[in-house]
């Protein structure tokens, strides 16, 4: 069968099994009172249906199937199952807020799982600073806390509307033209089928006004799986990326690039809260994303903006790439625009926010920066007509 003729059946099939099962997943959700409710910290004002993830996961699942019949990696099921587990245990959480403890330590068993079934962990540099294979005692440790620190990394970003979905297209994307560009179809063929799954929640969640649900713990548990999964494809000294390195690809650079912004305000988020003699899983509003909607940005708006600047440290990685520079610089440079895009850019806006000149009720306002970014962000604000109106109804078109 075609090459290309298989990559485009596997994401048809993952996409219509995800619209197909949406629906239903909606229903059960409202029929069973699985819903997330407002709160101080959540942003949104009436309780929501939470259970997008299974509806994304279905149409993995098939297509993970249909991947497994054509290319005969049967070790895939492996990742399958490690997503359906942590698909289990975030819609648990969903529905009785499982302690944070008892996640935590699932999600170690599940990253000691994978490595140990699979093979794959994080155990090569690929000639990073003159390092390939890393000792075990170095690359165990090191996979187990980079393992739980993606799916931790992922599953926070599941703020508002459109985020998660979004940065899982853009992410599986990235990831699939990597592991093709290698020869590794079936990772990149599990990457196209968990990017089409996300584009049917993605349209409801952003546009469907009765038919509107969030992702939830189980679906950006499940996404962060996987996103473990190719970063140890990637990394691991067996890894099909491994001649990439003769062509000067900087794949720590890269993978590191791919989840700059989740990662990146992850540890901002958590070592801030360390500082404030709090739990670094104590649930605030502190994010990236709680920022831009301060600024007034929509929630579609929040989304753009983010993954704008996350493609945008791909693009610049890449483009250190294709002007030479080493695999050491690509990653300095990477982490530079991470660090600059969450903690820098984050603390800088902060105090913008509070840093002008007081009104007459002796109340400080924002600075001329700050005014700025509000402006930029009310006009991503749009009311519910035309265009708009027009996806809401395609959105909730047949739902009673």
């Amino acid at each position: 069968m075609n090459d290309a003729l298989i990559v485009l059946i596997t994401g048809a099939m993952a996409f219509v099994v995800s619209l197909v099962a949406f629906p239903q997943a909606l229903r059960f959700a409202i029929t069973h009172g699985i819903v997330d409710n407002p709160n101080a910290r959540k942003l949104q004002r009436v309780p929501v249906p939470v259970m997008g993830g299974i509806a994304v996961y279905a149409g993995v699942l098939l297509a993970a199937c249909f991947i497994c019949g054509v290319t005969k990696e049967w070790e895939l099921g492996i990742n399958v199952v490690a997503m359906t587990i942590m698909l289990v245990i975030g819609m648990w959480d969903d529905i009785k807020n499982l302690p944070a403890i008892f996640r935590f330590i699932v999600e170690i068993a599940l990253i000691w799982g994978l490595m140990a079934l699979t093979g794959n962990y994080i155990d090569s540099l690929h000639g990073l600073w003159g390092v390939y294979e890393l000792d075990v005692f170095i690359a165990l440790p090191l996979s187990l806390i980079g393992g739980v620190g993606i799916i931790n990394a992922v599953n926070l970003i599941d703020g508002v509307d459109g985020y998660s979905s979004s940065y899982g297209i853009l992410a599986n994307t990235l990831f699939a033209i990597l592991f093709f560009s290698v020869g590794d179809v079936a990772l990149g063929l599990l990457a196209v089928a968990c990017a089409c799954a996300c584009v049917p929640f993605f349209f409801h969640n952003v546009f469907g006004k009765k038919t509107k649900m969030f992702f939830g713990d189980g679906g950006t548990l499940m996404l962060g799986t996987l996103m473990a999964v190719f970063v140890f494809a990637a990394l691991s000294h067996e890894s099909l990326c491994n001649p990439l390195k003769e062509k000067g690809v900087g794949i720590v650079a890269f993978v590191l690039a791919v989840l700059a912004i989740p990662v990146f305000d992850t540890l901002r988020v958590m070592s801030a809260r360390i500082v404030r003699g709090k739990s670094p899983f104590h649930p605030d509003k502190t994010h990236l994303h709680h920022l831009f909607i301060e600024m007034k940005f929509s929630h579609l708006g929040t989304s753009f903006a983010i993954l704008m600047i996350q493609l945008s440290i791909v693009l610049i990685w890449l483009a250190s790439w294709l002007l030479g520079a080493s695999a050491e610089i690509q990653l300095y440079i990477v982490l530079v625009l991470g660090i600059g895009t969450t903690f820098v850019f984050y603390k800088f806006m902060k105090v913008q926010q509070s840093g002008g000149p007081k009104d007459k009720d002796g109340i400080t306002q924002g600075t001329k920066v700050w005014e700025l970014m509000c402006k930029v962000g009310r006009n991503t604000r749009y009311g519910r007509d035309g265009l708009w109106l027009f996806l809401e109804r395609l959105a909730d078109w047949r739902w009673k």
